[in-house]
């Protein structure tokens, strides 16, 4: 059979700072990521091939720390998440390999263990540099790689060392005739990725999802990111006895779609994080405070991981049953329950002895709550008393974790509470209750272990001014007065 064969030569010096950097985009050294034959040369190529997945690998694992920030701890990989991230990420830079996407994939599928062996000798590696922990098969990040790269300087550092490599990606998918730096001729070095400009690009191959090989934790075992249940799917899989029906309604939300899923005894909230970006109207200057998650997916992320963080720890949190990232959908357990919100209103509304004594102790259960997850150094968000839930045996549930994360500002959690209590206040007379509902929560934080400091904080403006559009000037007055003497 007569074939034409391809010599591709290359500088040594230009193919070994594409396997160090990216110079070239990775055009050259893109080669080794696929399976390939060595004709000579084979233990030279086998350690830029591993050097070159090492570098890939650890920016795989540095993306899913920033795009899954509270989750990145708790995330588990299998080593295929890499192999076929890298050979799609090389599809997205390089679109003409499409042409051929069948016979590539299949190869590779086909000889999964063989295409993992470089991989599985890099995790090796980055195990043994306490990047990673290898566990029962699974990849987790450790908290030293995570802390590495949220630090601004590494960042800083790596996008310089990415900045050639990002340039020369960028300048051939405009100008593919820049393609001749590494070859005399630019359609000779397209035909070795073997395209044939006469064909359409290639549809008849097994479509791999990367993201069906990265798990996140639910409270019923591990869910991929890949997963696409929505609440009609979700719905029709729930056990049921025999005569029930399934029965789905929104259950209100603005920011969010929320809807509850009734099977009978089984009651299940579903919460569809949108992305706030569109909702022009929203009012951003209520969160232009803080640092706020925007974004749909990482709001699901800050929830599923928040969440699941403090289940662990023992507190009373919904239990996430399930988790789809692709439809930004969190299913979660419904809890039955009067929300804290009314009790104060209660509250401000009656002179009733025992109905204030109620209020009173549930206002100094929620301080302790709060100090004691202040003491595992996560901060919540989104405080307000309508997010905590008091069960009919008296338990006290915190719900909607969508802008809590590991570390943030206490003293912010604190605010929302106490000014959102005030809000829920008679305007006239309040001012009296708003005092003996900080000293009450107060009492409670201080004795659940957390810092004075945090509380005389909340007096400060900048946290004050946040709620004056809604809360009375008099009950923020008398609320920060009271923080200022804690």
């Amino acid at each position: 059979m007569n074939k034409t064969i391809f010599v591709f030569a290359i500088d040594q010096w230009i193919f070994e700072r594409d396997i160090d950097r990216g110079l070239l985009g990775e055009a050259i050294a893109g080669k080794i990521v696929f399976p390939y034959k060595p004709l000579y040369g084979d233990m030279y190529l086998r350690e830029k091939e591993i050097a070159l997945k090492k570098r890939l690998t650890i920016e795989l694992l540095e993306n899913l720390i920033v795009s899954f920030p509270e989750l990145a701890q708790s995330i588990q990989i299998m080593p295929q998440y890499f192999l076929y991230e890298v050979i799609l990420n090389r599809i997205r830079v390089f679109p003409l390999l499409t042409y051929d996407l069948a016979d590539l994939t299949n190869c590779i599928i086909n000889n999964e263990n063989q295409a993992l062996e470089a991989y599985k000798i890099v995790l090796k590696q980055l195990e043994s540099q306490e990047k990673i922990l290898i566990k029962n098969s699974y990849i987790l990040i450790t908290k030293k790689f995570i802390a590495q790269t949220k630090d601004p300087k590494i960042r800083i550092i790596n996008r310089a060392k990415n900045a050639p490599r990002t340039l020369f990606t960028v300048l051939f998918g405009v100008l593919p005739q820049l393609m001749s730096v590494a070859s005399q001729n630019a359609k000779s070095f397209l035909r070795t990725q073997k395209i044939n400009w006469t064909l359409q690009p290639d549809t008849n191959y097994k479509a791999i999802n990367p993201k069906k090989f990265v798990y996140i934790p639910t409270s019923k075992g591990l869910v991929p990111l890949s997963e696409k249940t929505d609440v009609k799917e979700f719905a029709q899989k729930m056990p049921l006895l025999k005569g029930q029906k399934v029965d789905v309604k929104r259950a209100g939300g603005i920011l969010n779609d929320v809807y509850l899923i009734n099977a009978g005894e089984t009651k299940v909230i579903a919460k569809q994080f949108k992305d706030w970006s569109i909702l022009k109207w929203f009012p951003l200057t209520l969160w232009s405070f803080g640092t706020f998650a925007v974004s749909g997916q990482a709001r699901l992320a800050k929830e599923v991981a928040i969440g699941e963080f403090l289940r662990k720890k023992g507190f009373e949190v919904p239990k996430i049953l399930h988790a789809s990232n692709a439809k930004r959908l969190v299913f979660m357990e419904f809890i039955e329950g009067e929300n804290l919100s009314e009790i104060i209103k209660n509250y401000s509304d009656t002179e009733d002895e025992p109905d204030n004594t109620y209020a009173l102790e549930i206002i100094d259960k929620v301080g302790e709550i709060f100090a004691k997850i202040h003491g595992y150094n996560v901060s919540l968000g989104d405080t307000k008393p309508d997010n905590v839930i008091v069960t009919p045996d008296q338990k006290i549930f915190l719900i909607d974790f969508e802008q809590a994360k590991k570390g943030g500002d206490k003293t912010w959690d604190i605010a929302v509470f106490l000014y959102y209590c005030g809000h829920y206040l008679q305007p006239f007379d309040s001012e009296s209750k708003a005092e003996k509902i900080t000293e009450t929560f107060i009492k409670g934080y201080v004795k659940g272990g957390g810092k004075k400091e945090d509380i005389r904080k909340a007096e400060l403006t900048k946290y004050t001014r946040v709620f004056s559009i809604f809360t009375m000037p008099s009950i923020i007055t008398a609320i920060s007065k009271t923080c200022k003497k804690a």
